[in-house]
């Protein structure tokens, strides 16, 4: 059993990288902050279920992936589309986070990857889980992590630099 005390000191830790990992999933910074609020509150509500010694981090994340699942399937129902497979659902293109060009370029391919990629992607690139972690996070044979993460690799390797060449090295532009 956990204090409260306990979760808020983690959610004060974790708050910067639950709102990244909202952003990756939403594509939008205020239904982020949504997600992060979320969250926040789901988990002191539950406290009790948190168990302490273990990753505090993975377990404020699968509140938000929870949170942005009920809210996607939410949307399709009120929309008459039913029930819809977390693997298939995709968004738009959001506003470019960075000022840099090609940062912001890449952000962009990221964000147009399937969730399952892009989400992938996050977890292991980003939160440095390994591919152990993010399967049984994903709750996915770490194959799929594998396969996952080589289309986007794959995907994500058609952008390049500015003065880059196909095989990664710097064009003399003399």
């Amino acid at each position: 059993m956990a204090s409260r005390d306990e979760i808020r000191a983690g959610l004060s830790a974790n708050l910067a990288r639950l709102w990244r990992y909202g952003l990756a999933l939403s594509a939008a910074r205020d239904v982020a902050e949504d997600l992060v609020q979320a969250t926040a509150l789901r988990a002191l509500e539950r406290a009790e279920q948190f168990q302490s010694g273990t990753r505090i981090d993975r377990w404020l994340f699968a509140i938000l992936r929870s949170i942005w699942l009920n809210e996607i399937r939410a949307r399709r129902i009120r929309q008459g589309q039913g029930f819809v497979d977390p693997d298939q659902v995709l968004f738009s293109d959001g506003t470019e986070i960075e000022t840099n060009i090609f940062a912001g370029q890449v952000l962009n391919a990221v964000h147009r990857l399937p969730e399952a990629q892009r989400e992938t992607v996050l977890l292991v690139y980003v939160e440095g889980l390994s591919y152990a972690e993010a399967a049984e996070f994903l709750g996915t044979p770490i194959g799929t992590i594998m396969s996952r993460l080589a289309a986007a690799r794959s995907a994500l390797g058609r952008l390049r630099a500015p003065g880059m060449s196909a095989q990664g090295t710097i064009n003399d532009r003399r």
